[in-house]
């Protein structure tokens, strides 16, 4: 009975939640169209009561999972008693019902810190945002407290009150069983990796966090304050959502490597796509949004481009509990795709019916003075970005829309990605370098050539250099060349802002880079994750375009050679853990005739009472160099003979690719890092606000 206790708890936590968000969203859009001081309190307290029952669900569901409450269908399906605690833990978020509840929570929680962030602020924009973050709120716990999938209700009759009756419910995370097995299923054995704890955390952080900029933009638009207020007060929201995104798209890729067994970090799965398309439009949006505080300009396009973003991940995670694509990565078929879709339709339309009111408020403070400006290099820089993620929603949803209309599915693979993006994304690595280059308004031809002699001349010689030594393949030799053509400028930036404070307040090298970042964090902060992004480009083409592969059938005792490495087989060794049975080959690693070690890839095998469930992963050895990665997979094996077939792969400088994204996280909370100088700036816009509106 007391698992039954507990699932009551926690539908009853949802349920309340549920009414709480409405009510909130309801009092906070009654506070600001009748300044109700009162209603505007009680609109904030019932987002305080969201996050806490929702916190509550969380701790129910997540003690649940922990303590193997095998009566409640989520926790049995999640876990079973030999999966590790770090992997029950994890559980929470492993399914398509716990996730649900996860964002809901995230969202209450990130509902609440706005509240406290901007309890003295302006009510009526306030009191908007808390109105649409309500409204978000309602549609996922919607989701787990009312919507009913026939398949499990029948002829069940819905009673939202009566908690046995939430069997019925599509996304009910605390649904019980009329028995209490004796053990779970577990997590899918791909998920069993240190990256189940990361990856979908970084994730949903991400995803969730794009909620509160695109409230204050929706909030901006109803109360008509669209001045750069709105932006200031949630750029840093927008920077760590962005940050959190980028770190789920490094996760997941050092996931997919060490995982999947396939020598490679990114397929363009169509679950891959839907986490880069908000990563690119914020990416965008965090351009623009520069020129608009500058200038005055790109008004309506940072809202379209947060509206962009918030949509796309929706989108996502249609994309993912819809069970109209197939993926590694998403969950199964359910009756929440119809849900995303409306939800998706309702918020566009909203969203363009009050930007087309407020066209007349939204018109351009300047204009663009030149082709050749920091404000046009950024709005193409933006153009580019947006192209490649509408490029790459066309790849992904084409097979969806080709089977709607013509009844057969068509392949997009990661050829088509390759050839669209690629030109794309080679383009924003040229932009990246020039736009630290232009000044704002207009550059002189006498400036230009100035700036860009050098880097250029670089350029060209990091690509002469690299034919010499033999490197053949032109893509790669010009994604090299623009690289350092961007590392040329960026530390040229460096150079002459060092240089000058040491003249000036005759500071010492350490004293003068110190400062000059600490002093303008924004914009060197910017130009640190451009050094990250350009270190990922150059991990990406290395393993793209040189990649070195073979396989090869081994007896103990013998070799195979690839490049200087000789890998010689010494044999297979089997054993078991508590989860699964291990067949691992011990290798014995030569570079250039040297011993430098042993590797040993993996099979595991998890076993079910019913053989047809019984699931296997492969766990790839991999030496890590500067220079390359030495990357073998156990392709097969043969335990009476003592054979094994090695699957060997060289991946030249992708070491790269993850010490890029560690300097891009530096460089993101450089630049979101509180700065006493964009406060003021706040409060002067604040002010010039208020006088406008009195």
């Amino acid at each position: 009975m007391a698992d039954f206790a507990m699932a009551d708890l926690g539908y009853a936590s949802l349920l309340l939640s549920l009414i709480l968000a409405l009510y909130a969203a309801g009092a906070a859009t009654y506070a600001a169209r009748r300044h109700h001081p009162q209603a505007f309190a009680s609109a904030k307290n019932a987002i305080y009561m969201t996050a806490a029952l929702t916190t509550l669900a969380v701790g129910i569901l997540e003690w649940a999972l922990i303590t193997h409450q095998f009566q409640i269908e989520y926790v049995a399906i999640q876990t079973n008693l030999a999966q590790p605690i770090l992997y029950n833990i994890s559980a929470l978020w492993g399914g398509q019902e716990g996730s649900l509840l996860f964002w809901a929570w995230l969202l209450a929680v990130f509902a609440a810190v706005v509240l406290i962030q901007n309890h003295d602020k302006n009510q009526e924009l306030i009191a908007y945002v808390i109105a649409g973050l309500g409204i978000s709120m309602a549609f996922f716990l919607a989701l787990m407290t009312i919507v009913t999938d026939p398949n499990i209700s029948g002829l069940f009759i819905y009673n939202p009150f009566n908690p046995r009756s939430a069997q019925a419910l599509v996304g009910n995370p605390f649904r019980t069983l009329d028995f209490t097995p004796i053990d779970g299923n577990g997590l899918n054995p791909l998920l069993q990796n240190p990256g189940m704890f990361f990856h979908p955390i970084t994730q949903y952080l991400g995803y969730v966090g794009f909620t509160v900029p695109f409230a204050f933009a929706m909030a901006a638009l109803v109360t008509g304050r669209l001045s750069d207020v709105w932006i200031r007060t949630t750029r840093r929201w927008t920077l760590i959502s962005w940050l959190f995104l980028s770190l789920g798209l490094l996760f997941g890729m050092q996931w997919a490597y060490m995982e999947l067994g396939w020598g490679g970090f990114w397929g363009w799965d169509p679950v891959e796509n839907a986490s880069l398309m908000p990563w690119l439009t914020a990416t965008a949006f965090l351009h623009s949004v520069m020129i608009q505080e500058r200038r005055g300009m790109l008004k309506v396009w940072n809202l379209v481009l947060v509206m962009l973003t918030f949509i796309l991940s929706i989108l996502g995670t249609f994309i993912t509990r819809s069970g109209v694509i197939q993926s590694v990565h998403a969950f199964g078929v359910s009756a929440l795709g119809p849900w995303f879709l409306a939800f998706l339709g309702v918020t566009l339309i909203a969203f363009l019916y009050l930007l087309f009111n407020r066209m007349n408020d939204l018109k351009e403070e300047n204009e663009l003075d030149s082709l050749i400006s920091r404000e046009s290099s950024f709005l193409l820089n933006n153009l580019i970005l947006v192209g490649a993620a509408f490029a790459t929603l066309w790849g992904t949803i084409f097979p969806m829309v080709s089977e709607a209309f013509t009844g057969k599915k068509v392949t997009v693979g990661a050829p088509f990605f390759n050839q669209v993006n690629g030109p794309i994304f080679l383009a924003l690595i040229v932009l990246i370098g020039v736009c630290p280059l232009i000044g704002w308004r207009r550059a002189t031809m006498e400036n230009l050539i100035r700036n860009f002699l050098r880097p250029f001349a670089a350029s060209i010689g990091v690509m002469i250099a690299l034919f010499v030594v033999g490197v053949r393949e032109w893509y790669g030799i010009l994604a090299f060349g623009t690289s350092g053509f961007v590392l040329f400028t960026i530390g040229l930036e460096f150079y002459r802002g060092i240089l000058a404070r040491m003249r000036q307040y005759k500071e010492n090298f350490v004293a003068a880079t110190y400062n000059l970042v600490a002093q303008n964090r924004r914009r060197y902060g910017g130009y640190i994750v451009h050094i990250g992004v350009i270190l990922g480009v150059i991990g990406i083409a290395g393993t793209s375009f040189y990649q070195v592969e073979t396989q090869a059938n081994l007896k103990p005792g013998q070799t195979v050679n690839v490049k200087q490495y000789t890998i010689q087989y010494d044999g297979l060794q089997t054993y078991p853990t508590e989860s699964h049975d291990v067949v691992a080959a011990r290798l014995t690693i030569l570079e250039n005739g040297q011993r430098v070690g042993t590797l040993a890839p993996e099979k595991n095998y998890y076993a079910s009472p019913d053989p047809s469930q019984s699931q296997s992963t492969t766990e790839v050895a991999v030496r890590t160099t500067p220079i390359e990665d030495l990357y073998i997979i156990l392709a097969g094996f043969d335990t009476r003979e003592g054979t094994a077939t090695l699957k060997v792969i060289v991946n030249p400088l992708v070491v790269w690719l993850w010490i890029g994204f560690g300097i891009m996280v530096g460089g993101t909370i450089v630049a979101a890092w509180p700065d006493p100088r964009e406060e003021r700036a706040l409060a002067r816009s604040r002010i010039k606000e208020a006088v406008a509106h009195a």
